[in-house]
Order: C-alpha cells, then sequence, then structure tokens
C-alpha cells in the first residue's frame, strides 16, 4: 500500500500525554508490532475494531467546496488517545492500524494544474487512486471479520468503503452478496449524478456498481436535495429519508424514531454507519450549517445505530480544524473523539 503509513508503538505515545495515577487509552490500544504480517497478522488478531484516517480533502475539492478535511485526523488522534482508560472503555479492544498520506499527489495537482477547472478535473481523477486503496484495506480488514472505524477525509470515501467492506465480508462468507446497506447522518443525499467522483455521489457511485443495497438519510435539508435528485430518491424503494424539517419543524416524528426508521429499513443486512459532521450546527466543515442537530444528537445516533443495527463499519467524515479559507475550531477532533468512543462503548455491549 503506497500511500499507507502504519502507526508504532512510538507514534502513538508522542501523542499520548502520560500521567501518574492515570491510564489513557493510548497505553491500552493494540498495534501492529515489528516482524507482524501484514496483512496475514490480522486474521488472528484480538482486536474488534480497526481505526484508520484518511486525512485528505480532494473530493470536497472536487466537488468546488472549500479544502481542509484533511486537517482532522491529527485532532482526533490527539483527542482519542488521552481519553481515561476505565471500565467504560479499555481501548484493549482497538488497534490502530495507521493512516493514509496522499500529500504526494497534491503537490502534482497544486504545482501542475494551471487553472481551477484543471484543479477539479485532476482532483476527480486522483480519487480514483485513494478508491483502490481504501477499497483494498477495508477488505482485508473487514473479511478478518473486524470492524473498520475511519476518520478524515471527505464524504467520497463512502464509496469505496462501502465496496470494501461488501467485498470482505462477501469473502469471509458473513453474506452471501458483495452487497451492504448504509444510514447517513448528513444534512445532503451525496447521491449527486456520477459525473465524475466527489464527496457528493459516493452512494450514487456504490449504488450504481451494485455494492450498494439500501440507504437510508437521516436529517436531510429540504433546501439543499436537487429535484432531479429528489425524483429519483422517490422512485427508487431501496432509497429513504427522514428530514430535518420532518423531525424538527414540523415533528412529525422525533430524532430517536427516525433513527429507528432508518435501522429498520436496513436490517436484512449488514449496515455502514455515516456521519458527516456537516449535519451539526457550528461544526468546522466545508459546508458548515448555522441551522443543524446538536452534538448530543449525533452521539445519540451513534449509540443507537450500534446498538440496533448490524454493524459494518463507522465512517465519519467532512470535519475539519482548519479551512483552506482560513476558519479553524481545534474542538472537532474531540467532538469525533466522543462519537467514536460512543459507538465502541454501545457496540461493545451488544
Amino acid at each position: 500500500m503506497k500511500h499507507f503509513k502504519f502507526y508504532s508503538k512510538e507514534d502513538i505515545l508522542s501523542l499520548t500525554r502520560i500521567r501518574r495515577f492515570e491510564t489513557r487509552i493510548g497505553e491500552r490500544l493494540q498495534y501492529l508490532k515489528p516482524g507482524d504480517e501484514w496483512p496475514e497478522v490480522l486474521q488472528e488478531h484480538p482486536a474488534r475494531y480497526v481505526l484508520i484516517g484518511i486525512p485528505e480533502d480532494f473530493g470536497v475539492r472536487a466537488n468546488y467546496g472549500i479544502g481542509g478535511t484533511d486537517s482532522v485526523w491529527l485532532s482526533f488522534l490527539s483527542a482519542f488517545l488521552n481519553v481515561q482508560s476505565n471500565d467504560f472503555l479499555t481501548g484493549e479492544d482497538i488497534l490502530l492500524l495507521g493512516r493514509f498520506d496522499f500529500g504526494d499527489l497534491k503537490f502534482l495537482i497544486e504545482n501542475n494544474a494551471y487553472n481551477e477547472e484543471e484543479k477539479i478535473n485532476a482532483y476527480r481523477h486522483a480519487i480514483n487512486i485513494i478508491d483502490d486503496e481504501v477499497e483494498n484495506l477495508v477488505k482485508v480488514i473487514a473479511s478478518s471479520k473486524k470492524i473498520p472505524i475511519v476518520i478524515g477525509g471527505g464524504h467520497n470515501n463512502a464509496y469505496p468503503l462501502i465496496k470494501g467492506v461488501a467485498k470482505g465480508l462477501n469473502k469471509a462468507g458473513v453474506i452471501p452478496l458483495s452487497q451492504i446497506n448504509c444510514i447517513n447522518l448528513d444534512a445532503h443525499t451525496d447521491y449527486n449524478v456520477a459525473n465524475g467522483r466527489h464527496s457528493g455521489n459516493p452512494f450514487r457511485y456504490a449504488e450504481e456498481d451494485g455494492y450498494l443495497g439500501k440507504y437510508f438519510m437521516v436529517g436531510l435539508h429540504e433546501n439543499y436535495i436537487t429535484q432531479n435528485v429528489l425524483m429519483d430518491i422517490h422512485n427508487n424503494p431501496f432509497i429513504d429519508y427522514v428530514s430535518y424539517e420532518d423531525i424538527f419543524i414540523h415533528e412529525r416524528r422525533n430524532f430517536i424514531q427516525a433513527v429507528a426508521h432508518a435501522t429498520g429499513f436496513t436490517e436484512d443486512s449488514y449496515t455502514g454507519v455515516e456521519v458527516d459532521l456537516d449535519s451539526i450546527e457550528h461544526v468546522l466543515s466545508s459546508a458548515a450549517t448555522p441551522s443543524g442537530i446538536s452534538p448530543l444528537h449525533a452521539r445519540k445516533y451513534v449509540t443507537f445505530a450500534a446498538q440496533d443495527a448490524k454493524v459494518a463499519y463507522l465512517h465519519i467524515c467532512e470535519g475539519a480544524t482548519q479551512l483552506a479559507d482560513g476558519r479553524k475550531d481545534l474542538s472537532t477532533g474531540k467532538l469525533i473523539s466522543y462519537l467514536v468512543s460512543d459507538f465502541i462503548k454501545e457496540l461493545s455491549h451488544n
């Protein structure tokens, strides 16, 4: 894997603030040791969850968005490794595998494209490389019957996640076909037309290529659904949603009822759990919203999904600690840390 960096014990401890009379997650979670043969070692590894980072913003830039989703991984990791290891969450069941680094591709694009349109086309082309490498990695994780937890980058990475996990679960004999379902907490459908890979169309590509079965969206903003996509959704029995307005403006159902609808709709197969951070009010992202769900709602969503769905993976994306336009918010990584720990705690109790 050309662009993947495996983390060592030294890498982990360099981000862990060790204090007397305390034990942090960074001191207890698992990592690959020198001499471990990848990927063979994963088959017998005792960890249930495999944590990886995809710090990139290719998909966002390719969708005419503001770059910066490559900034949140390190912030998240610094927060998560310093969570207390205790009876609620020891961390021993987590393997921190490492992160991708596509900096060489970004350097080539930024220094060789003559104008903005050329850059966008180049990023869309480069996403195919990201797709292949992410797919191959998560396929190995899923075929080892472990749950990938993927942090950082744009929502474009949902496509290789769905594809890789579906293939991996099929290879392991867990599902008969290379196809899984998905629930997505998002202000946007990310089901736009397949006009080149970017952060706005991963679920369209996954469906058209036969890897996505059922797809349910929680909290869509009615102002940002294009009419053609809305018609496609209404004409497809395998796709459904509950809008933000249905929940919070018209109060046709409450938030947990909406999430329960999502897990019920997708209960026939293993299901990927997606969190797009631009659905959360005032969280820094390319499409940050002044009117969204609260962090508490997001925490309840991942907890309920872990409790009620046949979980295939967790993907938290689109957040940033610093955007290309200069905006900063260092708390985004800590929010993701809460979401990941909530998810693992609940799933570990099942």
